[in-house]
């Protein structure tokens, strides 16, 4: 089986690009515009390289992806779930993962680990708990609305620990 992995925002040129700005510490960014961004680096993605890949018949895995949005500016910046859903529907042209991936992690062990990546922190890790709380609980929601597509994983596992839950939760979507 073929199988690509991509992140997001990123993954072609552009998207690329458009990921520099939202993680730059130094700039103010508006959420409407931050939604905005982050929506038009995954219509890139989506257009570029997951269309095509997806035609090719390969599988993809992608670090984050709409949900993400909903949560971090739909709930946490305050700008609706629903308008941000709207403005990455068109983005996407309505493509929506098989399966999503919450790692579950509480927001004091997320931030711990943010800090021991020796990486400078970006605009969005500088934000304050409550905003990491809301993104949490956002999330939480996401999956309790849509239990068919999303499992819930435990990150406090070891790293091998939390791959086979990763790929037990995969597992009725990859060919034997």
């Amino acid at each position: 089986m073929d199988i690509h992995l991509l992140r997001e925002p990123g993954g072609v040129e552009l998207a690329e690009r458009i990921r520099e700005l939202v993680k730059d510490p130094k700039l103010r960014i508006g959420g409407r515009a931050e939604a905005l961004l982050y929506a038009a680096a995954r219509a890139e993605l989506v257009e570029q390289a997951l269309l095509p890949l997806l035609a090719s018949g390969s599988s993809v895995l992608l670090d984050r992806y709409v949900d993400s949005s909903l949560a971090y500016q739909g709930a946490a910046r305050g700008l609706g779930i629903e308008e941000v859903f709207a403005i990455n529907s068109f983005a996407t042209n309505g493509l929506t993962p098989d399966r999503t991936l919450l790692l579950r992690l509480d927001a004091a062990e997320a931030r711990q680990r943010m800090g021991g990546r020796g990486e400078a922190t970006d605009r969005l890790e500088a934000e304050d708990d409550a905003f990491f709380v809301a993104t949490a609980r956002a999330y939480d929601q996401l999956a309790a609305a849509e239990p068919e597509r999303f499992r819930v994983l435990d990150a406090t596992l070891g790293p091998d620990d939390l791959l086979a839950s990763a790929l037990v939760a995969l597992g009725d979507l990859i060919p034997a």
